[in-house]
C-alpha cells in the first residue's frame, strides 16, 4: 500500500486567504466529481471561496461530459470555486490554462531538449510536446452558476459562482481507448507529486482569475501564443471544416484559415484535432 498523501492545506490557506477572505481548503479521499460538488453547493446558495481536492473521483468528467480517470497518487484533481464578475467572460478557460502551464513549467525548454514542453491545446487541454509526440497531460473544466440566496447580497454586481476544475496526470495512466496518448507530470520532473503540484498551481491561479476579472484575456494572449499547441498546424473542426490554425484572438477565439477565409471559432461545442 502506498504512503498517504500529505496535502499542503495550511500552506495553501496562508497563501490564498489574504487574496480571498473566507477562503477554505477541503481534501477528500473520494467523491464523484469536485466540479459537480461545488456546482451543487452554488445552486444551493453556497458561493464560497473554496478549494476542493479529491484523491480519487468516481465520476470525474471533462469537456462535453467525457469521463476523466483518476487514481490516488497517480493524478491530481481539484476544483476552485469563487464568485467572479469579469467585464468579459471570453477566454476564461484559456487564462486558466496559461496559469497552470506556467506554474508547472515556468521556463519553456529549448527546442530539441529532452524535457517535454507543457503546451496548451485550445480550448482547455494541457499537452506535452516533444520527441515522443503529442500527449495529453490534463484538462480544464470551467463551469458557472448564478449567485442565489443570501450570497447574492454580498457578491459584486454581475457576479457568478465560478468553478474551475483541473485534472492532471501525475503518472501516465493506461492509454488504451484514449484518442491521444497520455503524458504525466513526472516526465517534466521525476519527483513531482500531486501535493507539490497543487501548491505550485493554486496561488498563481487565484491571482490570474482576479486579474482576468479586471482585464480579460487580452493581456494573456501573448503568453498563450508561446505554448499554443495548434499554431501553424492543419486542424479539423467537429463540423468537418479544415484549415490552418493561426493562434487565438484577444477574446480567446481560435483563428482558423479555411477555404472560405479566416474563421473565429468560439463555440464551446467545437472540437479541434490536429490532422495527421
Amino acid at each position: 500500500m502506498s504512503a498517504p498523501l500529505r496535502w499542503p492545506a495550511e500552506a495553501l490557506w496562508e497563501a490564498v486567504a489574504p487574496q480571498l477572505p473566507g477562503f477554505t481548503v477541503e481534501v477528500l479521499r473520494e467523491i464523484d466529481s469536485t466540479n459537480s460538488e461545488l456546482t451543487r453547493r452554488a445552486r444551493a446558495g453556497r458561493c464560497d471561496s473554496v478549494l476542493l481536492v479529491a484523491e480519487q473521483q468516481t465520476a470525474g468528467r471533462g469537456r462535453m461530459g467525457r469521463p476523466w480517470r483518476s487514481a490516488p497518487g497517480a493524478s491530481l484533481t481539484f476544483s476552485l470555486g469563487l464568485p467572479l464578475a469579469p467585464l468579459d467572460w471570453s477566454g476564461l478557460s484559456l487564462a486558466v490554462g496559461v496559469s497552470v502551464a506556467e506554474s508547472l513549467q515556468p521556463q519553456l525548454p529549448a527546442p530539441g531538449s529532452a524535457t517535454p514542453r507543457v503546451a496548451l491545446k485550445w480550448p482547455n487541454d494541457l499537452w506535452l510536446g516533444g520527441a515522443r509526440g503529442d500527449r495529453k497531460l490534463g484538462g480544464i473544466l470551467v463551469e458557472t452558476a448564478s449567485v442565489v440566496g443570501t450570497a447574492a447580497a454580498h457578491a459584486p454586481a454581475g457576479a457568478r459562482c465560478v468553478v474551475v476544475g483541473v485534472g492532471l496526470n501525475v503518472q501516465a495512466p493506461e492509454g488504451a481507448g484514449l484518442s491521444l496518448p497520455p503524458g504525466s507530470l513526472q516526465e517534466i520532473e521525476p519527483d513531482l507529486d500531486a501535493p507539490t503540484a497543487l501548491l505550485r498551481i493554486v496561488p498563481p491561479l487565484v491571482s490570474t482569475l482576479q486579474a482576468f476579472a479586471l482585464y480579460g484575456f487580452a493581456p494573456l494572449q501573448p503568453r498563450f501564443a508561446l505554448r499554443d499547441a495548434l499554431a501553424g498546424r492543419h486542424v479539423q473542426l467537429s463540423d468537418g471544416t479544415q484549415g490552418e490554425a493561426h493562434g487565438v484572438a484577444e477574446d480567446g477565439a481560435l483563428l482558423v484559415h479555411t477555404a472560405q477565409g479566416m474563421q473565429a471559432v468560439t463555440s464551446a461545442e467545437v472540437s479541434v484535432r490536429p490532422v495527421a
